[in-house]
């Protein structure tokens, strides 16, 4: 019997309804476009149930295939803004407070070029 990844059969809450979220957006932006679910999984390179299933926000669908449909509908530029450093907050609070005040002195000087 092979156990199935738990992410994948029961992922926490806010991972469900972010999957969910982008699956509505992404079924929004194919029906404004008139799009059919053939059309894009056509131009993705998938069957039609794949793109389906992403629209449902299904977890086991691969983040591949989200890309894909995105630069099928025109809206990768909007991927360059996730996970951006310069955005996450507690991140650039962790880095400056391990920043260093000032350099340690070298040892001795190398000749090593």
């Amino acid at each position: 019997m092979s156990s199935r990844n738990a992410l994948l059969t029961s992922p926490p809450f806010e991972v469900e309804q972010a999957l969910k979220t982008l699956g509505q957006n992404l079924r929004t932006a194919r029906l404004r476009r008139n799009l059919s679910l053939e059309d894009i999984a056509a131009k993705v390179g998938v069957g039609r149930h794949v793109v389906g299933a992403a629209e449902r926000g299904k977890p086991s669908t691969g983040i591949a295939v989200y890309v894909a449909m995105l630069w099928a509908l025109g809206l990768t530029d909007q991927l360059t803004g996730v996970a951006d450093p310069l955005s996450d907050e507690e991140g650039l609070l962790l880095a400056n407070r391990r920043e260093r005040v000032r350099a340690h002195p070298r040892k001795g000087l190398s000749n090593d070029f």
